[in-house]
């Protein structure tokens, strides 16, 4: 089974195309996919197989390294669409995939640069079902009781402004992640954005993903922390710094989001005979 495995701001995924799976991808065939130990390790899985509607180039899944399955990444798309681009299912610049999110809208703008169109973000969702209109909350964790900004964008995002950038770099976000990822007022799990305000039109952000934990980077949660920024007043097009490097968030005033960056492959493989039946044993 070929597979390849791509990067972007140091969030790494194996992607797979659907025609080449021996046996439908499950939570425990994803957890040892993603296992840097027994399988090629990542984290998460794309899954690409052609779409079941008119007018789209490929359909896209979006598996986290727990086998759950997200409805949309993105620094994982970026890296599925420019395979996409790279692998001959498109020529064109502009193109449309399925999601379980919806439709996003790429333009492919370099050799391994793209914006996407991720549509319109939302401050009340069922992912928050008791929030204000407002979409603010509050959280509570390791003994603090933690102000939030929710943000559907695709996946539901909580995004946290702390005053100081001092206090953002020193969080334990180990400690503090998994009680506001699992809590009660989330219902599907939240990811969670911890941002500050930098010089210019720039913020800073750490992110704690669901499902994976701390990562160097999210796209959907600089999305969320761009658009808790720009909701205070701040300006858009906004760059936001994140520990695997930079993404520009451009927000309207609709709150229609496009996001811009970078991906790129890591290297190609094929899976072993004995890893594809270890796979086939997995439930």
């Amino acid at each position: 089974m070929r597979f390849e495995k791509w990067q972007a701001l140091g969030n790494d995924y194996v992607i797979v195309e659907a025609a080449r799976l021996s046996r439908p991808l499950t939570p425990g065939r994803v957890r040892l996919l993603c296992d840097p130990h027994a399988g090629p390790g990542g984290d998460g899985v794309l899954e690409l197989s052609p779409p079941d509607a008119p007018g789209f180039v490929a359909r896209l899944r979006i598996f986290n390294p727990d086998g759950s399955e997200a409805e949309l990444s993105g620094n994982g798309a970026r890296e599925a669409i420019l395979y996409l681009r790279r692998a001959g299912w498109t020529e064109a610049t502009t193109f449309s995939i399925q999601t379980a999110a919806g439709e996003i809208r790429p333009t492919i703008t370099g050799p391994t640069t793209c914006r996407v169109d991720m549509g319109r973000a939302r401050l009340r969702s069922p992912a928050y079902p008791a929030g204000p209109p407002d979409g603010t909350g509050q959280v509570e964790s390791g003994g603090v009781s933690w102000g939030f900004q929710h943000v559907s964008i695709g996946n539901p995002q909580c995004a946290i402004r702390l005053a100081v950038r001092e206090e953002l770099e020193r969080l334990d976000l180990p400690a503090i992640g998994p009680a506001m990822e699992r809590a009660p007022q989330f219902p599907q799990r939240t990811n969670v954005s911890f941002w500050t305000e930098l010089a210019g039109d720039a913020i800073r952000a750490r992110i704690w993903e669901r499902g994976v934990g701390e990562t160097m980077s999210s796209g959907t949660g600089a999305c969320g922390a761009a658009v808790a920024h720009v909701l205070r007043g701040g300006d858009s097009p906004v760059t936001v710094v994140l520990d695997g490097g930079e993404l520009e968030v451009e927000v309207g005033e609709d709150l229609h989001v496009d996001l811009s960056g970078w991906a790129e492959p890591v290297y190609r493989g094929e899976l072993s005979a004995e890893l594809v039946a270890r796979l086939a044993d997995t439930v």
